[in-house]
């Protein structure tokens, strides 16, 4: 059963006391402005939210609530307009492309809901070249199992051009995991896959988080998958509006 707090204000939100383990993420008045200045449009309003080591976190809120734009900025992809971001103990709103890309390598799993597959690169080997950039041994080895694991093995020499929607996703959604981050972000990863592959995807994330201890936050539509999680933030127009924990 979950107990709901109903929240309004931004210095009213508080995170779920941790069970002693150490942040993961630590973003404290959080915002992000985009446009230029004569017609600034404000996305974040003053996002706080701690996400400790080894949670599982389902961001929900309507479209155009902020929910991706808070996940790009958690997971290096945006830099925020103000505020803090400390992701893994490092500190993203003072770091330029180059830090934040190797802060990021083979420590955070990002899984988009643009692929951004390389089209001249088959589905192995767009797993398995973040590992071999990162300097991990046995790439080629471990894509292809990732591959099996989320239902393509008799896929792995297929150019992105040759796949369906849902098998890009797939190979994405393998492409995130094979490193054994320790925090890994899915933007709806189960959006372009049906009930039963959306199902297994989801059961490959949460079996790779318990083994590695990962910490998982998704961004999903779908109650159930919500329900997985240890928690439930809820966004809208910009600022948290409820924070729910078992």
């Amino acid at each position: 059963m979950r107990v709901r707090h109903k929240l309004c204000h931004r210095s009213a939100v508080t995170s779920p006391q941790p069970t002693n383990s150490p942040l993961a993420i630590d973003a404290r008045d959080v915002r992000l402005t985009l446009g230029d200045t004569a017609r600034p449009v404000e996305i974040l309003k003053g996002i706080d939210l701690q996400v400790y080591e080894g949670e599982t976190l389902a961001l929900l809120g309507p479209s155009g609530s902020g929910k991706s734009s808070l996940m790009a900025v958690l997971s290096g992809l945006e830099r925020a307009s103000g505020g803090r971001v400390m992701v893994a103990g490092e500190e993203f709103a003072t770091m330029n492309e180059d830090a934040l890309a190797t802060a990021r390598r083979g420590k955070i799993g990002i899984v988009l809901q643009a692929f951004h597959l390389l089209p001249t690169m088959t589905a192995r080997e767009n797993v398995a070249t973040p590992m071999e950039l990162a300097g991990m041994g046995e790439a080629r080895e471990r894509a292809t199992a990732e591959l099996e694991a989320v239902g393509l093995g008799h896929r792995l020499d297929h150019y992105p051009t040759q796949l369906s929607g849902g098998e890009q996703q797939r190979v994405a959604i393998a492409r995130a995991i094979a490193p054994r981050p320790t925090l890994i972000f899915a933007d709806e990863p189960t959006g372009n896959l049906d009930a039963a592959t959306g199902e297994q995807i989801v059961d490959v994330l949460f079996a790779r988080r318990a083994e590695t201890g990962a910490t998982l936050v998704i961004i999903t539509h779908d109650p159930a998958l919500a329900e997985r999680c240890d928690r439930i933030v809820t966004l809208g127009d910009g600022r948290i509006v409820s924070d729910d924990a078992r």
